[in-house]
């Protein structure tokens, strides 16, 4: 399986402007630029790489978990998932995500939160979005 997303940027870095496309879908074609990266804390100057990336681990995770929910005899009736992912600056100055927090609300007929925490852990293991990652990722899973 292979899946494409471009960036085209202009200017300078701390300036210029692009744009973030998906063209297999459609589903993106959003601008991105410094402000909207490094100084726009609230996030409404725009999208970024950093918050793409925690929207594509957030899918991925819920996705995984619903899998492996159905293999151990539950259905989903809800699965909510936030990423909130960290980004440092450290040596050299250079940016790196150290962390993604996975925060997991689901739900399913007969599933204790014990169940849900250990189905929800086998999931971020198994997730591709995850094993992408060179950083720390916690979680915590809770009935909804």
């Amino acid at each position: 399986m292979k899946r494409i997303a471009k960036a085209q940027w202009s200017g300078t870095g701390l300036e210029g402007k692009g744009s973030i496309t998906t063209p297999m879908s459609g589903a993106l074609n959003l601008p991105f630029d410094y402000k909207a990266r490094f100084t726009s804390e609230d996030g409404t100057a725009g999208t970024n790489p950093e918050e793409l990336i925690a929207a594509a681990h957030a899918s991925c995770f819920s996705m995984a978990l619903s899998f492996i929910m159905v293999g151990a005899g539950f259905t989903a009736n809800s699965i909510n998932t936030a990423a909130h992912l960290t980004m440092e600056k450290g040596e050299a100055n250079a940016w790196t995500v150290t962390a993604i927090h996975l925060v997991v609300r689901a739900n399913a007929d007969g599933l204790s939160l014990e169940g849900l925490q250990e189905l929800a852990e086998k999931a971020k293991l198994g997730c591709p979005i995850s094993r992408l990652f060179n950083c720390e990722i916690t979680m915590e899973a809770s009935l909804s």
